[in-house]
């Protein structure tokens, strides 16, 4: 792809058009069909932008598979289950999970396998994670078929494209995307005051100068994986990272090589992402006639699983340098200061049914 193809598509996109909104700016960067980050490049690991949970340790997607097969008991063992995640990156957390679920008798076996995924080289990874198993793919969620669902997203919602608005003396406007003076520049600018912006009602009396995000993609998977899971059983965990709690706030950003990046430079070049709203995500799943549990802590619900147990278990006749990187890998995940407070887990279910790490949580 030529060097600033993506910023000459948004510009001809801007000039025709006007102002787009940041959703849309996500949405051209992350996912062009031929231009977007995701569709060039497997951004994962040390030598991309950015590392996720499962590599960071296997012991991310064992409990994770684990959980997913203890819930499959708990529906009754339902034989077909699907069992899908959204945006499984490279297949390691997935590979991680069934090799840690084949301890459940007849999971692996009844379970169908269904990957949400848009990016040509990251299918590639999975093809090779998965190798021997029957996989199917889908471009969204839509795809995935009807039956009793064991779902995992983890760092998806992240990356879904949002909507901002601030507060002005003039009401409540939204934050847009224009060309700057300079070729391939952009800037904010803000749109005409409106009453009809899709915020919730707690935030409109937030005060001057407040910026708002909403996430209307994540709303709606959101809402519509908790209809599915009402109707069909099962449950759906949803890791990433963010507030428990709605608030307003900007949280937009972007990274590459692993450092902080100016969201508006060199789009298609860079992971553009924003911090989860999970107050918000639990309202729309409620309103599908879903059940919701937590957001909980991710070093919480890693602990209530029995993390601590798996990692002495690795630890127990390692090399040195093994035991070391498992013990690396158990305070990255876990502690408070890495990713153990600042990522949260919610569990979306049919109602009735408690997932494994929400027994004791309101």
């Amino acid at each position: 792809m030529p060097p600033g193809a993506l910023a000459e598509h948004l510009s001809d996109l801007i000039r025709t058009a006007g102002p787009i909104s940041i959703a849309r700016y996500m949405a051209e960067a992350m996912g062009h069909p031929r231009l977007g980050y995701y569709m060039s490049r497997d951004p994962i690991g040390r030598s991309g932008d950015f590392i996720t949970a499962p590599e960071v340790s296997q012991m991310f997607g064992e409990l994770i598979g684990l959980w997913c097969a203890t819930v499959w008991d708990v529906m009754g063992r339902p034989d077909p289950v699907i069992l899908a995640e959204l945006g499984p990156g490279r297949g390691t957390l997935m590979a991680d999970a069934l090799r840690a679920a084949a301890r459940a008798p007849g999971f692996v076996e009844a379970s169908r396998l269904h990957l949400v995924e848009t990016s040509p080289p990251l299918r590639k990874k999975q093809r090779a994670a998965l190798a021997g198993r029957h996989v199917s793919w889908h471009d969204n969620f839509d795809g995935v078929p009807d039956a009793p669902l064991l779902l995992v997203a983890n760092e998806l919602f992240d990356a879904l494209p949002i909507r901002q608005f601030e507060r002005t003396r003039g009401g409540w406007c939204e934050r847009l995307v224009d060309t700057g003076p300079a070729c391939h520049e952009f800037r904010l600018v803000l749109g005409a005051p409106s009453d009809a912006h899709p915020l919730p009602d707690r935030f409109r009396g937030a005060p001057l100068g407040a910026v708002c995000e909403v996430s209307p993609a994540g709303l709606a998977l959101a809402e519509t994986i908790g209809a599915r899971v009402a109707r069909d059983g099962g449950a759906a965990l949803i890791i990433d990272y963010g507030a428990r709690d709605s608030a307003p706030g900007e949280t937009l950003q972007s990274v590459r090589g692993h450092k902080g990046h100016e969201v508006f430079e060199a789009p298609g070049e860079a992971d553009i992402c924003a911090h989860v709203d999970f107050g918000q995500l639990c309202e729309a799943a409620r309103r599908s006639g879903a059940a919701v549990h937590g957001p909980v802590e991710q070093g919480r619900f890693l602990q209530a699983l029995g993390i601590g147990a798996r990692a002495a278990a690795l630890a127990k006749g390692a090399t040195p340098a093994d035991a070391d990187a498992v013990r690396s890998g158990l305070a990255r995940l876990t502690e408070p200061a890495q990713m153990g407070s600042l990522f949260k887990v919610l569990a979306i279910s049919h109602p009735g049914l408690i997932p494994p790490g929400f027994e004791d949580v309101p």
